[in-house]
């Protein structure tokens, strides 16, 4: 099996922490020259500071808010210009705040869509072109296990994610041709500072433990347990791997079977 990333490169959103930042660490171990990519300096400079480096890898630290759709784009468009193409994209950012989707306001959704469809939109239209040029691909999506079943409490999230889910679908199509996969990741229950954040504030609704929200979700997951990022980070390091070339237009949850039957 040929999980070799040696001369490649890969631009990693939202790697200043969590999944990404998990996904990050171990291209760099398969070989990858890896930009880490989100809005906080101090802390992508943090995590480029634990990357393996070889003398053959060059990493960087590209810094842009992914609420700003046309400063993401004009960070990268510099950044490819000044270093060169990518062969693999990981499109990855934080998750709407939680609440119902009937309470949610209109700006609400038109944040996420701006923060996740759009501003992954850009992203593929400034990486693509790189990617024919060498003649490898790999744009892995990082969405939620809300694409097979929706999660309570996480309407704007549901909506937004759903729509990522086709437009991946739909770019598998057009970039097949070309030899560039495109493929969804659905984490499920990671054991993240987001899954804290949302436990604690169900917790809190319910007026009872972080610990007793937890215990009771492990309990819907057939592994019994949460994962750990560098799980996650390795479906990913094999989407992205010469050896998943055949592999394209899929939703993948690394869930611990909790959507196995959906």
């Amino acid at each position: 099996m040929n999980l070799d990333l040696d001369g490649k490169r890969a631009l990693v959103c939202g790697s200043s922490q969590g999944l990404g930042r998990a996904c990050a660490i171990q291209f760099a171990r398969m070989g990858a020259s890896v930009t880490l990519f989100s809005r906080n300096r101090d802390k992508l400079e943090a995590v480029a500071s634990e990357l393996d480096k070889s003398p053959k890898q060059t990493h960087h630290v590209l810094v842009a808010d992914f609420t700003d759709t046309d400063a993401v784009r004009k960070a990268v468009d510099d950044h490819v210009n000044t270093t060169g193409p990518f062969e693999i994209l990981i499109n990855n950012s934080g998750g709407p705040p939680p609440g119902s989707a009937l309470d949610a306001d209109v700006s609400d959704y038109m944040v996420a869509v701006n923060m996740h469809l759009l501003t992954f939109q850009h992203l593929v239209q400034a990486l693509v072109p790189g990617m024919r040029e060498t003649g490898y691909g790999r744009i892995i999506n990082v969405i939620s296990t809300s694409v097979k079943q929706p999660i309570a409490g996480l309407g704007v999230s549901n909506t937004v994610r759903g729509a990522v889910a086709n437009w991946s679908k739909t770019l598998a199509g057009e970039l097949g041709p070309y030899g560039i996969t495109v493929n969804n990741l659905l984490p499920g229950a990671t054991e993240t500072d987001r899954l804290e954040t949302i436990m604690g504030n169900r917790a809190k609704r319910e007026n009872t433990t972080l610990e007793a929200i937890a215990d009771a979700d492990k309990q819907k997951i057939p592994m019994r347990r949460f994962a750990r990022p560098e799980e996650f980070a390795d479906a990913a390091a094999f989407l992205a791997s010469p050896s998943a070339g055949y592999i394209t237009g899929i939703n993948l949850p690394v869930d611990g079977g909790r959507t196995l039957c959906l």
